[in-house]
């Protein structure tokens, strides 16, 4: 039961330093509303695409943090009446449909849940300034789960920590 506390006290530890998108989005509006757009794009990199606006100002969006990760196959314990089943088709043959068997070969007594696969990370903002180059809005329009523990690569790319 002690081991069963110190477990869940270091899960909600864990918890309690992701950063959300909301967070991120808070934090990098509180750093950069007011700023040069030079100055952002100098640090992070140059915008994707801009469209300039009537009164002079304009809207750019810039995207960073691009990577990918692997995420593992996911399984579960067969249940009495599966290895039962199995047991019975032993002696037949065993065919795959669809998985990658070097990969994803399940575990004996294991149900596959989910293959493994690959996820695309990245982040996504827009950014509006005024005629003088001035960032009078920032916010992201595209934010994945980070690489670690964190809820947002956006916090992951902008060093925005809870």
């Amino acid at each position: 039961m002690k081991k069963s506390m110190v477990m869940g006290m270091v899960a909600l530890g864990l918890l309690a330093g992701c950063t959300t998108t909301e967070e991120a989005n808070q934090a990098i509006q509180g750093r950069w509303i007011g700023q040069s757009s030079d100055a952002f794009f100098a640090q992070y990199g140059p915008p994707v695409s801009a469209f300039d606006l009537n009164n002079g100002g304009t809207v750019y969006t810039w995207q960073g943090g691009e990577t990918e990760r692997t995420v593992s196959a996911q399984y579960r314990d067969m249940t009495k009446q599966e290895r039962e089943f199995e047991e019975k088709r032993r002696g037949s043959t065993i065919i795959n449909i669809g998985g990658n068997m070097a990969m994803d070969a399940t575990p004996p007594g294991k149900v596959l849940l989910s293959p493994s696969r690959t996820e695309r990370l990245g982040c996504e903002a827009q950014i509006s300034t005024n005629s003088g180059g001035i960032i009078t809005n920032i916010r992201t329009s595209r934010d994945t789960d980070g690489e670690g523990f964190s809820f947002s690569r956006c916090a992951e790319v902008f060093g925005v920590t809870s």
